[in-house]
């Protein structure tokens, strides 16, 4: 059994939706939790301190250990804060699963700064608050697991979430660099994609009811996206470097892979009309590979030009 006695994490946005799942799964699996959560609406306003509690009373009801915290991601002084309170109540940190957020739809030409800016705040610029000074702690201790929730679609595209997918697609970023540099501390960092219900499916759909008829709801319950993120966030747990979609019952990895293209000769400069006359090549789906990194890809391609050094 994947256990996690003696093991602390931070799960953020705990309170409501997949976060409580995670929250709720950790601690029957013996964790301590900080659960993260300031009690916002789904668009980012107001705060409810009992969102959080709730939660915590659920887990000592059942047995297990949790305190609360309300600080916002959305700031270093934040992040810091979720960091010391896991500390400061339990001694250490393992886990961290980085999952709050805010969502709303608006087309791209009436999105505007402020609304791309809050968007950013609270996943990308939040990821990062709180993901550095855990990372630090991890790092001392020579243990960490990172899950970072990201969506699909930061990775594929989503009408009217121009905003939120850039944050997410930011957040693989992130998780990218984070899994490379803290791989020989003993930290893995990895993303989840999850597909489940929540306050951003239902308050965003015309009419719920509908697909709450046709089963819709209750293949994407959010208890199947947990079992993913409660092993990416486990001792069991030696994946680095990777995204994985979960989607109503369904896990499967999801790759950014790169083509064999085609390579211009090295006795010439290639042109536009090179490009468009070589096009089928260069879009080309098939072979590709998987770069471990941005090193991979340049040197795969002097190899190819036979250069060396």
């Amino acid at each position: 059994m994947i256990d996690f006695a003696d093991q602390v994490a931070v799960v953020t946005g705990a309170g409501r939706g997949l976060g409580r799942v995670y929250a709720l799964e950790l601690a029957r699996r013996g964790a301590s939790i900080v659960v993260n959560d300031i009690g916002a609406t789904m668009h980012g306003g107001g705060l409810d301190t009992a969102v959080a509690d709730q939660v915590v009373d659920e887990i000592t009801a059942s047995g297990g250990t949790a305190v609360a915290s309300y600080d916002s991601v959305d700031s270093p002084a934040g992040g810091e804060a979720i960091v010391r309170t896991a500390l400061d109540e339990f001694g250490r940190l393992d886990a961290v699963i980085s999952n709050a957020g805010i969502f709303n739809s608006i087309a791209f030409d009436e999105l505007t700064p402020v609304e791309w800016r809050r968007m950013l705040s609270v996943h990308l610029d939040g990821a990062f608050y709180l993901s550095q000074p855990a990372y630090r702690v991890m790092k001392k201790q020579g243990y960490g697991r990172f899950v970072f929730i990201a969506s699909s679609a930061g990775m594929f595209g989503q009408h009217l979430e121009a905003h939120y997918a850039a944050a997410k697609a930011g957040i693989v970023g992130l998780t990218n660099v984070i899994a490379l540099e803290g791989e020989p501390h003993g930290i893995r960092a990895n993303t989840v994609l999850p597909f489940g219900i929540s306050r951003m499916v239902t308050e965003t759909l015309g009419d719920p009811k509908a697909l709450e008829d046709n089963g819709f709801f209750a293949a994407i319950r959010p208890e199947l996206v947990a079992p993913l993120v409660v092993y990416l966030a486990s001792r069991a747990c030696d994946v680095n470097h990777q995204n994985f979609s979960a989607c109503a019952g369904r896990f499967a990895r999801v790759f950014i892979g790169l083509s064999e293209g085609w390579l211009a000769p090295r006795d010439g400069d290639p042109t536009a009309e090179d490009i468009a006359g070589h096009l089928e090549a260069v879009a080309a789906t098939d072979p590709f590979t998987v770069p471990g990194s941005i090193y991979d890809e340049v040197f795969a391609v002097t190899r190819r030009l036979g250069v060396t050094g």
